[in-house]
C-alpha cells in the first residue's frame, strides 16, 4: 500500500513539473481593445482546456521588464502577443488576437511542438 501511495505521489510531482515547464505568456497593456475581446471570449475557458493545463496563462504588462530567465526570439511589440515558452525558451507566438476560431488552431499548432501536449492529445 505504501509503495502504491509513493508511486502516485511521484507521478503527481512529475506531472506538476512538466506542467510548470510550459506557459502561455500574454503580453498586454491597459486599454488594449483586443486584450479585452480575448478576455471576453477565451480567458474563462482557457484554464479548463488541455491547452491551459499544459501551458498555463501568465499575464505580463508589455512595458514591464521581463525576467532574464526567459529567452524570447524578440521583444513583443504589439498587444496582445501570446508566446508559448517551454523550459523558459520561446516555442512560438501569436501577435495580435485573430478571433476565437483562429486562436485555438494557432495555439494548437504551436503546442504540438511540446511533447507533453502531443502525448496528451494522442498525436
Amino acid at each position: 500500500m505504501k509503495s502504491m501511495l509513493l508511486a502516485a505521489i511521484i507521478c503527481f510531482i512529475a506531472n506538476m513539473t512538466l506542467a510548470q515547464g510550459s506557459k502561455l505568456l500574454m503580453f498586454e497593456q491597459d486599454g488594449c481593445y483586443w486584450c479585452e475581446i480575448w478576455d471576453d471570449e477565451i480567458s474563462e475557458i482557457y484554464p479548463k482546456t488541455l491547452e491551459g493545463s499544459v501551458a498555463p496563462l501568465q499575464r505580463i504588462d508589455i512595458h514591464s521588464t521581463l525576467s532574464t530567465e526567459i529567452t524570447l526570439k524578440s521583444s513583443p511589440q504589439f498587444t496582445p502577443t501570446f508566446i508559448i515558452v517551454n523550459n523558459n525558451i520561446e516555442v512560438g507566438r501569436i501577435e495580435g488576437y485573430p478571433g476565437e476560431d483562429f486562436f485555438w488552431g494557432l495555439i494548437d499548432k504551436i503546442l504540438l511542438e511540446i511533447p507533453e501536449y502531443s502525448q496528451k492529445k494522442g498525436v
